[in-house]
């Protein structure tokens, strides 16, 4: 266990995960093989009790069927301590979230999944015009001032405020959220901010967004982002 850690690159998000709330979230790992000795079920996702080279570990991936003895790879990985799992009732000391790769799913399946959660924002929801007064406190800024400013703030903390014009859960080990809050422009881009998560929301809430802004980001399968939010929290 104290190796996946020791090799971790990717910073994950505080969040609530499929109603699960973790204590903290460490740095992750990329990738994680190994043979199933355990699989369960919930709404939505499989955990798995995996064999690895380092030792046992869980898992959990987006919900599939999977034998025991079953070698998986899972790719993309984060990594988190003290995960509890209400739907198991149970806390995971520690345990990973990522995609299933390899033998055990495709890459396909996965670049389905990047589709998903980052496919344009012309297809946000019909929500009508958004006028969302701006969030007050420290570090508070507008849509269109993160946008615009993605230089000044990069790896800054923000506080923005807005509406969800589109959600997409669950996907690669996080939620993904479009938020506008009238500020900005769609002719330049600048009126629609994508933020991950690890909190729930749906389309047409009002939400509090902190989180971290990040520039030049790539996600991989053709999807790549100049300014987004991430490590975020939703109040």
């Amino acid at each position: 266990m104290k190796a996946l850690l020791a090799f971790c690159i990717i910073v994950a998000a505080p969040f609530v995960w499929a109603g699960e709330k973790p204590a903290s979230i460490p740095p992750a790992a990329t990738v994680v093989k190994g043979e199933v000795l355990e699989a369960k079920d919930v709404e939505s996702y499989t955990y798995l009790r995996l064999k690895t080279r380092d030792g046992e570990t869980w898992a959990a991936v987006n919900k599939t069927s999977l034998k025991k003895g079953a070698e998986v790879t899972i790719e993309n990985v984060m990594v988190m301590k003290n995960f509890e799992s209400k739907s198991l009732k149970k806390t995971f000391p520690t345990i990973v979230f990522g995609t299933l790769g390899g033998a055990g799913g495709s890459a396909l399946a996965a670049g389905n999944d990047m589709a998903a959660a980052h496919s344009g924002v012309a297809k946000t929801a019909d929500i009508g015009d958004v006028h969302v007064p701006k969030a007050s406190g420290a570090n508070a800024r507008t849509v269109a001032e993160i946008i615009t400013k993605s230089a000044e703030l990069k790896d800054k903390p923000v506080l923005v405020r807005g509406k969800v014009v589109k959600y997409n859960p669950g996907i690669m080990g996080k939620n993904w959220i479009h938020l506008r809050d009238g500020s900005g422009s769609a002719a330049t881009g600048s009126n629609d901010i994508l933020v991950t998560t690890m909190s729930q929301a749906k389309t047409g809430d009002v939400v509090t967004v902190k989180g971290v802004v990040r520039t030049d980001k790539d996600f991989g399968s053709g999807y790549s982002y100049q300014v987004l939010i991430e490590e975020a929290t939703l109040q």
